[in-house]
């Protein structure tokens, strides 16, 4: 599965529970590093979103991990806690704001 193809995931699963996103006001910019990597965004005003490539100004959490890791994260074969602890994940910003991200998607 491409990096791309989860973005889109991540669209259809808001689309099919718009309760998950609802009233939530943030920015988050994904870097993902190595092969099939680049920089993605999500963003919530919270009454619609907007999640793509490129990135967002000001954003208020910074996701930074490879690409195969985030893949691994996105289908549950990385636990976020642990990649986080083990520096395969970091987080720039607001750290409340990635946590709410983790139950969203």
């Amino acid at each position: 599965m491409s990096v791309a193809e989860i973005f889109e995931q991540m669209k259809a699963k808001i689309d099919a529970n718009p309760a998950k996103a609802a009233g939530l006001k943030a920015s988050y910019q994904f870097e993902l590093t190595g092969e099939d990597g680049g920089t993605y965004h999500a963003t919530f005003d919270g009454t619609s979103y907007d999640i793509g490539p490129g990135a967002v100004e000001n954003p208020g959490c910074t996701v930074v991990i490879s690409a195969a890791d985030f893949t691994s994260l996105v289908t549950g074969k990385l636990n976020p806690t642990a990649a986080f602890m083990g520096g395969k994940l970091k987080i720039k910003g607001d750290m409340g704001l990635a946590m709410k991200l983790q139950s969203i998607l």
